[in-house]
C-alpha cells in the first residue's frame, strides 16, 4: 500500500508540473502537436495557490485514466493479469502472473435435452438432463421424482422390444450417448437389480473353477480373484460349451468358447485354444452384451438363457447380432458378468464403491436414504398433555415398534369381541397386505419367475402373489442360491381367528404383513431369509 502511494504521489507531483506548462484541450489530452506555450507567448503571471489546486485537480485524474488507456493497448490480451497468490511455485524464469495463455481453455456448456422413462406397469415419465448426465444420477433424479427409497439398486434398463433384447445400462455411461445408438422402437425402463455388483461381494464362488483360466497361478483366493479380473496387465479368460447361432441362418451350434480381454473367440477344432484354430466372433470395445428376452420364441434357442452381444452401430438389424445360448441360468449370469469385468475392469468397481463410501459417511440411521413423503413427517409423542416432538431417532424407532404391537393387540381384541365396525380388523388383515410393495396381486408363476430374474438372482430376494390353486391361498416367491422357489401360504382358524402359516400351523400369523416381518428376522422353514422384496413403481 505504502508503495502505491508513493508511485500515485509521484505521478501526481509529474502531472501537477506538466500542467503548468501545457495546455489541454476539452478532452483533458495534451496538445503535443502544438509548441508549448511558453515558446510562443510571453509567461503567464503565477496563479494563486486556489487556483492552482482548482486547476490541477481534473489533470490528475484525466492523466491516471490515459495511462490506464495505453497500458491495456500495449496488452497482448484483453483480459487483465491476474496476481499469482502463490509465487513461490512459479520457476525462476516464470513470472509470478497468471496470463490469459496460461488459463484452461473455455469448455462448452453441456446442452439439455428430454428422455422418456418407462416404468414396469407401462406408465412413463419425461425427464429433462444434462447431455453429460450418467445412468447413475438419472436414476437418483427418478427416485426423488417418484418418491422412491434410494438403496443405491435402481437402474436404468436398455429394451429393444423388437430385437428381444435388454440391458441394465452401467453407473458412469451418458444416458445420451446410450440413446444416440437406439432404435426408433427401442426404449428406457427404470428398474430395479439386486445383482448388480453381487460379484464384488462373493467373488470366490461366483464362477465355477472349470470355467476360469489364469495366465499365471493362483492360489483362488478372493483378493487373488480380484485383482486378476480388474488389473489390466493380466489375461484371465473364460471358457466353456456355449450354443452359438450361425449369422444369417436358424441353426444353432454347440461349440467351445473363451472370452478374452480381446474378444470373443470359439474353437474351430474340439476344445483346442491354439491361435489358429480360434475364430474371433465379438469384439468387446465397440459391443454390448444383452439378455435374450425370449430366445426360443424369437430365435428358435435350444435353452431360455440366451445371450446376445450386440454392436453398438447396430440398432434395428438383427443380422449383426451374435446370438448365444448357455445350458442354465448361472452360466449365463457368469459369461455376462465376465464380459462386463473384462470390458470396464477397475472402472465397474469404482462404480460399486462410490454407494459404500456414500453409506459410511451416513449415520446408521439415515440408511437406506428416505423418501421426500417420509422426511416430512415427524414422530410425536402424545403420553403426556401436551405432545412433543421425538427428536432422538432411537426413541422414534422404538415408539414406532410399540405403537406397530399396540395396534395388533387391538385388532385381536376387537375381534375377539366381535367388533361390527366398517373396517373389520378380521376383514383387514386380510386385505392389508395389497397395500405393501411386495405383493403382487394375481400374477402367473411364470410372470412371478420372470420378476425375480430381472431384478437379479441373489438370496432372500422374494415377492407374495395370489395362489392360482387355492383362492384362499397366498405364494411366497422366493430366490435361493440362483434357483426359484415357491412356498404356499395357508390360511386356517383357530378359536374363530383367521391366521396364516407356512409350516403347518406351527407358526402362525394374523395377517401376511406379520408374516413377512418374521422371516425377515428368522430364516425359521425357509432356506434363508427374506432380503429384498421385488418392487414396482409407477413414474
Amino acid at each position: 500500500v505504502s508503495d502505491m502511494n508513493a508511485s500515485l504521489e509521484s505521478l501526481y507531483s509529474a502531472c501537477n508540473m506538466q500542467s503548468d506548462t501545457v495546455p489541454l484541450l476539452q478532452n483533458g489530452q495534451h496538445a503535443r502537436s502544438q509548441p508549448p506555450a511558453s515558446a510562443s507567448k510571453p509567461a503567464q503571471p503565477q496563479a494563486s495557490p486556489r487556483q492552482k489546486v482548482q486547476r490541477s485537480q481534473p489533470v490528475h485524474i484525466l492523466a491516471v485514466r490515459r495511462l490506464q488507456e495505453e497500458d491495456q493497448q500495449f496488452r497482448t490480451s484483453s483480459l487483465p493479469a491476474i496476481p499469482n497468490p502463490f509465487p513461490e511455485l512459479c520457476g525462476p524464469g516464470s513470472p509470478p502472473v497468471v496470463t490469459a495463455s496460461s488459463l484452461p481453455p473455455p469448455t462448452q456448456a453441456p446442452t439439455k435435452q428430454d428422455v422418456k422413462v418407462f416404468s414396469e406397469d407401462g406408465t412413463s415419465k419425461v425427464v429433462e438432463i444434462l447431455t453429460d448426465m450418467t445412468a447413475r444420477d438419472l436414476c437418483q433424479l427418478l427416485v426423488y421424482k417418484s418418491h422412491c427409497v434410494d438403496d443405491n439398486s435402481w437402474t436404468l434398463v436398455e429394451h429393444h422390444p423388437h430385437l428381444g433384447l435388454e440391458r441394465f445400462l452401467e453407473d458412469h455411461e451418458l444416458v445420451v450417448q446410450v440413446e444416440g445408438t437406439m432404435g426408433s422402437e427401442s426404449k428406457f425402463l427404470f428398474r430395479k437389480n439386486y445383482a448388480k455388483y453381487e460379484f464384488f461381494k462373493n467373488p470366490v464362488n461366483f464362477f465355477p473353477e472349470q470355467m476360469v483360466t489364469w495366465c499365471q497361478q493362483s492360489n483362488g483366493s478372493q483378493t487373488q480373484l480380484l485383482q486378476t479380473f480388474l488389473n489390466a496387465s493380466s489375461c484371465p479368460e473364460i471358457q466353456g460349451f456355449l450354443h452359438v447361432k450361425e449369422l444369417g441362418r436358424k441353426s444353432w451350434k454347440k461349440l467351445y468358447v473363451c472370452l478374452r480381454r480381446s474378444g470373443l473367440y470359439c474353437s474351430t477344432k474340439g476344445t483346442s485354444k491354439e491361435p489358429r484354430h480360434l475364430q474371433l466372433l465379438a469384439d468387446l470395445e465397440e459391443s454390448n452384451i444383452f439378455f435374450l428376452i425370449a430366445g426360443k420364441k424369437q430365435y428358435s434357442a435350444p435353452t431360455d438363457h440366451g445371450l446376445c452381444i450386440k454392436p453398438n452401430k447396430v440398432k434395428n438389424e438383427a443380422k449383426e447380432l451374435r446370438l448365444l445360448c448357455a445350458e442354465d441360468e448361472q452360466t449365463r449370469i457368469c459369461w455376462m458378468t465376465a464380459f462386463r469385468l473384462l470390458k470396464y475392469g477397475m472402472l465397474l468397481y469404482q462404480n460399486y464403491r462410490i454407494p459404500q463410501q456414500r453409506k459410511a459417511l451416513l449415520s446408521p440411521f439415515a440408511t437406506p436414504v428416505r423418501s421426500v413423503s417420509e422426511n416430512s413427517l415427524v414422530a410425536m409423542d402424545f403420553s403426556g398433555q401436551t405432545g412433543r416432538v421425538i427428536e432422538n431417532p432411537a426413541e422414534a424407532q422404538s415408539a414406532a415398534l410399540e405403537e406397530g404391537h399396540a395396534w395388533r393387540k387391538r385388532s385381536m381384541r376387537m375381534n375377539i369381541l366381535g367388533s361390527q365396525s366398517p373396517l373389520h380388523p378380521s376383514t383387514l388383515s386380510t386385505v392389508i397386505h395389497r397395500t405393501q410393495h411386495w405383493f403382487h396381486g394375481r400374477i402367473t408363476r411364470e410372470e412371478s419367475h420372470r420378476i425375480i430374474k430381472q431384478q437379479g438372482l441373489v438370496d432372500g430376494l422374494f415377492l407374495l402373489r395370489d395362489s392360482q390353486s387355492n383362492p384362499k391361498a397366498f405364494v411366497l416367491t422366493l430366490c435361493h442360491h440362483q434357483k426359484i422357489k415357491n412356498f404356499q401360504i395357508l390360511p386356517f382358524e383357530d378359536e374363530g381367528q383367521t391366521f396364516f402359516t407356512l409350516d403347518d400351523g406351527n407358526t402362525k400369523f394374523s395377517d401376511l404383513i406379520q408374516l413377512v416381518d418374521f422371516y425377515q428376522l428368522n430364516k425359521g422353514v425357509l432356506p434363508c431369509k427374506l432380503k429384498h422384496h421385488c418392487i414396482r413403481v409407477a413414474l
